[in-house]
């Protein structure tokens, strides 16, 4: 026992040695073992169904067949085990009888609750808070709505339509189409002098634009 412990303790992974040690300890009794020990092993070996069976060995269980006897004769003759509970019962006195007598007594049966009448809820109104991402200008009535007498802060702003004179109006061809799309084709294809005229126009096209488009401007002119 000493030698294979010593072996165990060399080879911490021989999982043979460790099953062996455990079938061992469980033919001398398997008391000083516990189910650690048992466990640690089973972790080093193919399958811990090995552990477990050898574990199963060393319960001794009471298979023997002392009271059959008597269980045979309680089945065989009830009538005579019924007396001799009863005369059991007469014997410990009247407070047993009175204890059974109430015990025998039928409960009041309960009456049933009448169901509760719920209410139907009032329907709540549905409210859902919508937020829509704003764009980069304002209109000239909330530049309006904002300004303060004492600052100038929108004073570069114009706060009106502009309108165009009858001979330069918008729709007349000779005008030009101008759009901020046909602008940035301008700018990419490096005609930036006919993209600033066009942002210039759609300035006073659109006035509460004209912040916007003063900025692609400003910044045509920074790059070239």
């Amino acid at each position: 026992m000493d030698e294979l412990t010593g072996v165990i303790n060399l080879y911490p992974w021989f999982g043979g040695a460790r099953k062996e040690l455990c079938a061992r300890m469980a033919r001398v009794g398997g008391e000083e073992w516990g189910k650690a020990q048992y466990s640690d092993a089973a972790m080093y070996v193919v399958s811990r169904t090995l552990i477990s069976d050898i574990m199963r060995t060393t319960r001794k269980g009471d298979y023997s067949d002392k009271d059959v006897e008597r269980l045979i004769k309680e089945y065989i003759r009830p009538e005579k085990s019924l007396r001799q509970a009863e005369s059991l019962r007469q014997a410990q006195g009247p407070s047993t009888s009175a204890a059974e007598l109430s015990s025998s007594v039928a409960e009041p049966v309960e009456a049933p609750e009448a169901p509760q009448s719920y209410s139907q809820p009032s329907p709540v109104p549905y409210h859902r808070t919508v937020r829509v991402a704003g764009g980069d200008f304002f209109s000239a009535e909330q530049y309006a709505a904002v300004k303060k007498e004492e600052d100038n802060i929108f004073s570069g702003f114009k706060s009106g339509r502009y309108d165009e004179p009858e001979e330069h109006s918008w729709e007349e061809p000779g005008f030009g189409f101008c759009t901020e799309t046909l602008a940035a084709i301008y700018a990419d294809q490096g005609y930036f002098t006919e993209a600033k005229k066009i942002y210039s126009r759609l300035i006073l096209r659109y006035p509460e634009k004209s912040a916007y488009f003063a900025s692609l401007i400003e910044k045509l002119q920074q790059e070239n």
